[in-house]
């Protein structure tokens, strides 16, 4: 694995500023390889026995994406809406893992490891590259269970919402009453009034819209 100033330095650019979440999500990611024996997590080797849960939206998680190289797109990268600072790191060969929590601590802990700083978010910053992780992470060792439809790889499972006919797959739909039903008819969506539209635009192709 790149070194950790490396490793932070193309973290930053591509999510495009520094910060202390980044910071903490690029350790958190060497840590949690570590600790599942994975050390170039990005190699075609590698990545196929990854599988990572972030549990915010927040800068931390794309750190950790861009050290570990899981993507959704890949199946690699799951999202937990928990709204905690942190991730959980799974061997998919050796079923080990591991959940890697930043603690509250290390922030109230910022002045000790960098006291030469003044600015709040600067220092923290510096302190968060300087602590030991028993000192900036919690780890817990963990379970984890996964279906055949939460793997990597393609799946051929598919079935179709009885009220809207959406088609569904990787067996996440919801089952009510007996009936077949998409999560959005089944308990609601995150968006409302939905209507169709269709615009002049959307029936030129992309080459001809150049």
């Amino acid at each position: 694995m790149d070194s950790f100033e490396k490793l932070l330095k193309g973290s930053v650019e591509l999510h495009g500023h520094a910060c202390a979440g980044q910071v903490v999500g690029v350790r958190m990611a060497i840590l949690g390889c570590r600790l599942i024996g994975l050390d170039e997590p990005r190699t075609r080797e590698q990545i196929k026995k990854l599988i990572v849960f972030v549990e915010m939206d927040r800068c931390t998680a794309d750190a950790v994406a861009y050290v570990t190289g899981v993507r959704l797109g890949r199946r690699s990268l799951k999202f937990m809406d928990y709204g905690i600072m942190a991730a959980t790191f799974l061997n998919l060969e050796t079923n080990k893992a591991y959940r890697v929590i930043s603690t509250e601590e290390s922030r109230d802990l910022a002045y000790v490891y960098a006291p030469e700083i003044e600015d709040k978010y600067a220092r923290q910053m510096e302190a968060y590259k300087r602590m030991p992780d028993g000192v900036l992470f919690r780890v817990q060792e963990v379970e984890v269970s996964l279906s055949e439809f939460d793997l990597p790889g393609p799946t051929h499972y598919k079935v179709s919402c009885s009220r809207c006919g959406q088609v569904i797959r990787d067996k996440r739909e919801a089952v009510v009453d007996g009936e077949i039903l998409c999560i959005p008819c089944a308990h609601g969506a995150y968006f409302r009034n939905s209507r169709d539209v269709t615009r002049t635009d959307m029936l030129q192709s992309p080459k001809k819209m150049s």
